[in-house]
């Protein structure tokens, strides 16, 4: 238990499907001036230098952002989606001309930030949190921990919008119910809020836990995306895919981003697929 360090795996496939999700969410939502309160329960660094000891270690990144990094005047062509993705990632490196720094969500959230807004950062792990605590995101607030619990007390919010990002570790088995229990307790409290889960497509489908949990919950409204990098087959461990449900997506959003996405998986190999759906609880 807290053994989990995203900069060993930073800048991965997973990474660029949550958080080009995630800024697709915070761009609708800016389309209207009211206030908006963001939190991320599973916040991690916000900055991760991709010639970091843990990140070279396994360098996901080079089939993760690299490829789309390389590709990037062609991928923004035609697409606003991936214009502003990049755009912004291009402004989180220090000449913006080489790939040297991969953003978490932190940073992502901290980008859509304007002065109406409000962004909780939530980390229990004590390393990680160091991190947070250190890194340069002035208006966000940092709490070091539990994030599950710490939103469910924080509801309901002061303003008329929630956006919240849930991506633990999924360390524990017990993780993938306790996402799906906060879920509901979002729904009871604040039914409005727009809310982001993640999780791993692993070889033993543990996800199929938080999704059956959702699916007999009856939560209306939610879109789901994943990737596979391949069809799984022959892999006895390690991460086969990436998968994201959102709560109320933002009208639109789905076509959008399954649009770029299917630029983008390309780029992970010839096997790799994008699979997206609409699923609307009874």
């Amino acid at each position: 238990m807290l053994a989990y360090q995203h900069a060993y795996h930073a800048g991965n496939f997973a990474d660029v499907h949550k958080h080009l999700t995630l800024f697709a969410v915070t761009r609708h939502l800016l389309r209207k001036e009211s206030p908006v309160t963001y939190i991320d329960t599973h916040a991690g660094r916000g900055l991760y230098p991709l010639d970091g000891v843990e990140t070279q270690k396994l360098k996901e990144y080079q089939n993760g952002v690299a490829p789309l990094w390389a590709a990037r005047e062609r991928l923004q062509d035609g697409d606003e989606l991936l214009t502003g993705w990049l755009t912004a990632l291009e402004r989180c490196q220090k000449g913006r001309s080489r790939l040297e720094r991969y953003p978490g969500s932190p940073w992502w959230l901290a980008e859509a930030l304007r002065p109406q807004d409000r962004l909780s950062l939530f980390e229990l792990h004590p390393g990680e949190y160091r991190h947070l605590e250190e890194g340069d995101l002035p208006n966000a607030r940092r709490i070091h921990g539990d994030g599950l619990a710490g939103l469910t007390r924080l509801l309901p919010v002061g303003t008329p919008r929630l956006c919240v990002l849930i991506d633990p570790s999924y360390e524990r088995k017990a993780e993938y119910l306790e996402v799906a229990e906060t879920l509901q307790k979002v729904v009871r409290k604040a039914r409005h809020a727009v809310v982001v889960i993640w999780y791993p497509l692993l070889p033993a489908g543990r996800h199929e836990t938080l999704l059956e949990r959702l699916r007999d919950a009856g939560i209306r409204k939610l879109w789901r995306s994943e990737i596979r990098l391949s069809d799984g087959t022959d892999a006895t461990h390690g991460m086969q895919g990436s998968g994201v449900v959102i709560l109320n997506p933002p009208w639109g959003l789905g076509d959008e981003l399954d649009a770029s996405l299917a630029r983008l998986v390309p780029l992970w190999g010839g096997s790799a697929r994008h699979r997206a759906s609409w699923w609307v609880g009874e």
